[in-house]
């Protein structure tokens, strides 16, 4: 080895400890103060579904209870499919090694965590239905999330439709809420590919005079694909619903005042861009309608993998009444020194920043 290569390496060596050492692992908080904030967690049906992968989405809500005051965190909203199966009882052992009454009752246990705490609000995804997979609507959503299940998200609850099986159910709900700037959110939760019924219902509430001045937020499972487009059509056996492109028609584009969706479902093995997407368009009032699609469940090593390898999102709600950042983070891997360099995504599509219209 000649001397000119040994600089050369010497240098080299320096240079990336010194990159490494600018990547110093910084812990969450609020970019402004007076920032409140909003926690999305993505479909937690690949955690459940195996028993290992259980205790990282109990370590993801514990860190958001540990992280309420730090975070000034109001608001945890989840996209749905929180089981893998919503009705099985004879686990392949390989795909699956839970039946779905012990997959139910630990995401229950997950967000157990939060109840008393912060209200939190989950929407119900095709995976929560029938059988495996939506072969019918029947579900054990209001069993394990019932109405009483956490006094903070009751507080917040105001209209209540009924679901396919003639139960009034949080599965389609509105929710009023005041930030701590003393504005006013409704948020809605929508069923997985809601039936005409469900969208008219969704409709005549967020036109109802007491709602008309307030930041309507759709919270549902499937709406975006990783193209950034609506959803056209899904091949389920259910032979009602609405995806993507009609709940845009329906009810999104012709109001006035919704200006948020939120949604999951979406994925491809250990690829962080295919979970994800990002619209805007503009609703019958002139306001821009931010959509986000979010989810995590395919990476950490694809569908039966660690489950998501513990990512969620933290939404910052600025004190000007318009400004939202989002940014990425996996309490999974902030949790320990060795692995706290990959605690945050930073590609444009994880860490960014959209704007509300109007006053909040």
């Amino acid at each position: 080895m000649n001397a000119r290569f040994q600089i050369s390496l010497v240098i080299f060596v320096l240079f990336s400890l010194s990159v490494c050492a600018q990547k110093k692992y910084v812990a969450p908080a609020l970019s402004t103060p007076g920032s409140w904030s909003m926690i999305l967690v993505p479909d937690p049906q690949s955690y459940v579904k195996f028993e290992r992968n259980q205790p990282i989405l109990e370590l993801m809500t514990s860190w958001v209870k540990e992280n309420i005051d730090p975070l000034n965190i109001k608001l945890v909203l989840c996209t749905g499919d929180l089981v893998e199966q919503n009705e099985i009882i004879n686990p392949d052992g390989t795909k699956v090694n839970q039946p779905s009454k012990l997959q139910w009752e630990s995401v229950a246990r997950s967000f157990n965590k939060l109840d008393g705490h912060v209200p939190f609000i989950t929407a119900a995804g095709n995976h929560d239905y029938g059988y495996a997979n939506i072969s019918t609507r029947n579900t054990n959503f209001n069993k394990y999330f019932p109405i009483d299940k956490n006094f903070q998200t009751q507080k917040l609850v105001r209209e209540v439709a009924q679901n396919a099986e003639k139960i009034p159910t949080l599965e389609n709900a509105a929710f009023d809420f005041t930030s701590p700037h003393g504005k006013k959110f409704l948020i809605i939760t929508l069923e997985f590919a809601p039936r005409d019924t469900i969208l008219a219902w969704a409709k005549q509430v967020v036109n109802q005079e007491k709602y008309k001045k307030h930041k309507v937020i759709i919270l549902t499972h499937s709406y975006l694909n990783a193209k950034n487009e609506h959803t056209v059509k899904e091949n389920y056996a259910i032979t009602e619903g609405n995806y993507g492109a009609a709940i845009w028609q329906k009810l999104v584009q012709p109001s006035k005042n919704i200006q948020l969706v939120l949604a999951g479902h979406i994925g491809a093995p250990d690829d962080p861009r295919a979970h994800v997407a990002f619209r805007t368009d503009t609703n019958a009032g002139g306001k821009k309608v931010q959509q986000m699609v979010f989810n995590a469940q395919a990476m950490g090593g694809g569908w039966y993998g660690n489950g998501g390898d513990g990512w969620l999102r933290i939404l910052e709600f600025l004190p000007d009444g318009k400004t939202v950042k989002v940014k990425t983070f996996s309490p999974f891997f902030a949790i320990s020194p060795t692995t706290q360099q990959f605690a945050w995504r930073t590609a444009p599509y994880d860490e960014f920043s959209f704007e509300l219209d109007g006053a909040e």
